[in-house]
């Protein structure tokens, strides 16, 4: 009989040792399960290794591989979002419905034929019916400058154009190309495919220069809601997503808060390359302090180097002042990974100690290893945490069972952290901190999950950042669904291709996520600008007054934190920070 027939017959008996009175014939099942598991995952995977040698040999041969087709959605599917659901604390709905938003231009009245009516016929007023509809068509102007000469002066005198017209094309025009591109991830040839339609003559090449070029004003407008967003909270939420520029591989970053998001796309996607960002275009310092140190010694940094450097304790550098003390102690071409390593504990200690920029205190992320160690606290996703048991698929019942009640208690206890965030409280604080020691100490005796277990325990002083902060989310979907953003637009327009093109996607991406986040029309804060009216309050201001209103509801007494929460097993957030913002 074939081994997976004999596994599936075995599966079919559903035996569970823990009902099992001698405990030798017991220890013995779950052995045998354990050899099962461990053969059915070798087989799965030597049978990828299989399918790409022959892949490989059938490239060789000048054939085609076999075709990459995905399982079913419900096979695959490793997310958590209907065990969260159902533990999530119910929200009371509103009742406006969408005919009270919607601004009404046109009145009409619809009369009854009063030939038709009856004598007798009483008026019991009106109904009202609102029909939504738009009006695209070509607007041209034709401007007649006046002009007038002064023979005594030899000066002509011309009327001027309108501050909003700029060259041949109005600002109505290039904010619907702009938010035809950036909003609904239109491509460029089809933009011109349908202004033709519409009856407006312009090139595929001004198109493209509308996208990219003279975004002067928009790119400090970036600039502002970055540094007003990464003042606004006392946490930040990161991740990235692969990009393409002119071919070559890049990576986008995305940094954001409820407020606001910001999109970067750099070559790398390393610690250096992050703080860069933080940075807000400041330029790097380093710093050899106490944190340095320290810092070198957590990347590993060998103690004989680090007493070599310890002669440059306190000092601070430049780059090219940093550039020449590296190659004074690393020789170039020699000792690359431990001078890249300095390097980095050098600038993040300066990093730290900067005033001038807002420096970020807690950073929520993935587990991702460039993101550690950036800042001082590191909070954690528990949905990326929860997605690595969604990933376990035993073959045994009895595995499958011991996985499913685990999951159970793991969003159970989730649930407990989100109902922890809306109303926090010293001694429920108390009782989840211990119970997360009780949950994640759990001996299931199914070793995939065990050692699963173990991980999640190691990352208790990150996942559980909210017991210290609650305004800290639990999750890192903010920044997930602003990297899906920018896969969606990949979908499209494969790769940037110039540098300008690159600088005013991350831009108009930029402000478009944030204009959302603030409820601000994006087509209206675009033309806004474009026209040169500025009636439009910036959306770095409103994310300064909506941070600072959402602050003092939070506390009312001005207070930075009660710090009540020293009784558990990690210090408060802010016990090292030197810059605390008020």
């Amino acid at each position: 009989m074939h081994l997976e027939a004999l596994f599936q017959k075995l599966m079919s008996l559903n035996i569970n040792p823990d009902e099992i009175e001698n405990k030798r014939y017991a220890k013995a099942f779950i052995i045998l399960f354990a050899i099962v598991e461990m053969l059915s995952k070798e087989i799965v995977s030597l049978k990828a290794e299989i399918q790409m040698l022959r892949d490989e040999n059938n490239l060789l041969k000048g054939e085609q591989t076999k075709p990459n087709i995905r399982g079913s959605k419900k096979k695959d599917d490793i997310s958590s979002e209907d065990e969260r659901n159902q533990r999530k604390p119910q929200k009371d709905r509103k009742n406006n419905t969408r005919i009270d938003k919607i601004e009404i231009h046109r009145a009409e009245t619809c009369k009854v034929d009063r030939s038709t009516l009856p004598e007798d016929a009483i008026f019991k007023g009106y109904s009202p019916v609102v029909i939504r509809d738009i009006i695209v068509k070509p607007w041209n102007t034709k401007y007649f400058k006046e002009h007038f000469y002064s023979p005594s002066e030899g000066k002509t005198y011309s009327g001027k154009l309108p501050d909003s017209v700029k060259g041949e094309f109005g600002a109505k025009l290039i904010t619907f190309i702009l938010t035809l591109y950036h909003v609904a991830n239109v491509s460029e040839p089809k933009i011109h495919e349908c202004l033709k339609s519409i009856g407006i003559l312009i090139s595929k090449s001004k198109i493209s220069r509308i996208i990219t070029e003279n975004n002067d004003f928009f790119h400090e407008e970036k600039a502002e809601i970055f540094q007003a967003g990464l003042n606004s909270t006392d946490y930040q939420q990161i991740d990235d997503t692969s990009a393409r520029v002119n071919g070559t591989n890049c990576y986008t970053q995305i940094i954001c808060n409820q407020y606001y998001t910001a999109y970067f796309t750099v070559p790398n996607k390393n610690r250096e390359t992050i703080l860069d960002i933080l940075l807000c275009g400041n330029e790097k310092t380093y710093l050899f302090n106490e944190e340095a140190f320290e810092l070198m010694e957590t990347f590993n940094v060998s103690k004989i180097w680090i007493e070599r450097l310890s002669s440059l304790k306190d000092e601070i550098y430049n780059k090219e002042e940093m550039s020449r003390k590296m190659d004074y102690f690393f020789p170039p071409g020699r000792y690359k990974t431990t001078r890249m390593r300095v390097l980095e504990a050098c600038s993040i200690a300066s990093y730290h100690q900067m005033t001038n920029i807002p420096v970020v205190n807690i950073l929520l992320s993935d587990d991702a290893p460039q993101f550690r160690k950036l800042t001082y606290q590191h909070a954690y996703c528990w949905i990326h945490d929860g997605r690595n048991y969604k990933k376990l698929r035993p073959l045994v019942p009895y595995y499958q069972q011991k996985l499913r009640a685990f999951l159970d208690k793991y969003w159970d206890y989730y649930g407990k952290l989100c109902e922890f965030k809306i109303k926090p409280d010293l001694e429920v604080a108390k009782q989840l901190d211990a119970e997360f020691d009780q949950l994640f100490s759990t001996i299931t005796r199914y070793d995939h999950l065990d050692e699963r277990i173990s991980k999640t325990r190691e990352k208790k002083k990150s996942l559980l950042k909210v017991l210290t902060a609650p305004e800290i989310p639990l999750h890192n979907n903010a920044a997930e669904l602003a990297a899906r953003a920018k896969v969606r637009k990949r979908d499209v327009s494969l790769q940037t291709v110039t540098e300008k093109g690159t600088k005013a996607n991350d831009t108009f991406m930029s402000i478009i996520q944030t204009a959302k986040k603030l409820s601000v029309s994006a087509y209206d804060y675009i033309h806004d600008r474009i026209s040169n009216k500025f009636e439009m309050t910036s959306l770095a201001q409103l994310i300064r007054e909506k941070s600072t209103l959402n602050w003092k509801s939070r506390f009312p007494l001005n207070l930075k934190r009660i710090r009540y929460f020293s009784f558990l097993s990690f210090e408060p957030w802010d016990h090292h920070w030197p810059h605390n913002k008020s």
